[in-house]
């Protein structure tokens, strides 16, 4: 990472109780090639001990093996690292790895919004590069982002391919769409066997999936942070709304390996949502409705309802009880507070989850 001539990529990375993952992804980061990293980590006050991990991985006084699970060999880097640990605004912009600490789980977007503005300092920094904890990099794929030629006018955010890490020959995304009467979202590609399936063109996309996103700074400049009111879920849906005429990018060779659902129970090709994940998707969903298609409210009730009813045909029914709460606007189940922390609740409860004011969609 000290090749200047090297292209530079900044990397987010929020973790909240991720000590089972977080080492695989940094280790495979740290085996990129031909590229120089800034990695950010903002931890949204972990309860376990994913920030005592980092600490004796770092100092090399634990030992960290490759997962043997992975798609593809990942080394591990020589030890000891320097890990920059510091409060939001404290930590040197010039760190190659720096661990924040939020102090509170404020959901997905406030930490990346900490981390982002934290890389915005460096203005060699071009692009920003947000990536799930639970993923695996192959060494190409940051060079891939950093390098990847920029459209005549620049663009808002780009993609690659996100790939099942536990079934690695089949795609969880290339992009995203989403309906404009219910709301509902949808992978390009979903399921499709990686070998067969062509790279699509980003025309087609609505979205970028926020698992792997890659935000240029004049997208960041012109669009501002992500909206943090949704906690979790549909936060990178609406800041591609904001995007103007800066188009979103398809980078084919922008390969990630994601395991999905480690953090919240977001369903898989397995397995169905965790009753924490029914509720704050439901709840994002309404909240983008209202947002962006207030007429097709109705219909996007009528989905929630039809999904509650579903549920319990399934014998969800606690699934069935979250998602009904979110579409009426009530707080999450008593049995999610203990997850989510004290702060995450006070702010819920609050409704004060956007801290930063929203600028208006660009051509709006």
């Amino acid at each position: 990472m000290s090749n200047k001539s090297l292209p530079v990529l900044g990397v987010v990375i929020v973790t909240y109780n991720s000590e089972d993952v977080i080492l695989d992804c940094l280790e495979s980061l740290l085996a990129a090639r031909s590229v120089r990293l800034h990695i950010v980590l903002v931890d949204n006050a972990s309860t376990d001990r994913t920030v005592e991990t980092l600490r004796d991985w770092a100092s090399g006084a634990t030992a960290h093996a490759p997962p043997a699970d992975a798609p593809f060999a990942v080394p591990v880097s020589a030890k000891p690292l320097v890990l920059h640990e510091a409060a939001p605004g404290d930590a040197p912009a010039d760190a190659g790895l720096t661990l924040l600490h939020a102090g509170v789980n404020g959901g997905f977007a406030a930490g990346v919004n900490l981390g982002l503005a934290h890389l915005a300092q460096r203005p060699e920094i071009g692009r920003f590069w947000i990536l799930n904890p639970d993923s695996l990099v192959p060494p190409e794929t940051p060079a891939a982002f950093a390098a990847w030629p920029e459209p005549e006018g620049g663009f808002s955010l780009m993609g690659g391919r996100l790939l099942y890490h536990d079934a690695p020959e089949r795609i969880q995304g290339d992009g995203g769409r989403y309906n404009r009467l219910t709301g509902v979202t949808s992978n390009i590609n979903f399921s499709r066997r990686h070998a067969e399936a062509a790279a699509p063109s980003a025309e087609r996309f609505d979205f970028i999936c926020g698992g792997s996103m890659v935000a240029s700074r004049a997208f960041y400049e012109r669009a501002g942070p992500l909206p943090e009111d949704y906690f979790l879920y549909y936060e990178e849906v609406d800041w591609a709304q904001r995007r103007g005429g800066l188009p979103l990018v398809h980078c084919p060779s922008g390969i990630v390996y994601h395991r999905a659902g480690t953090a919240i129970g977001s369903p898989t090709m397995s397995r169905g949502p965790s009753v924490l994940s029914a509720y704050f998707l439901h709840r994002a969903r309404m909240r983008f409705m209202r947002r962006h298609h207030p007429a097709s409210l109705p219909i996007a009730y009528g989905y929630g309802l039809a999904k509650a009813a579903q549920f319990l045909l399934k014998g969800h029914r606690a699934q069935a009880a979250a998602l009904l709460r979110a579409l009426h606007g009530a707080g999450p189940p008593v049995a999610l507070c203990a997850a989510l922390g004290p702060g995450a609740l006070r702010r819920l409860s609050a409704g004060s989850l956007q801290t930063r004011s929203l600028p208006e969609s660009p051509g709006a």
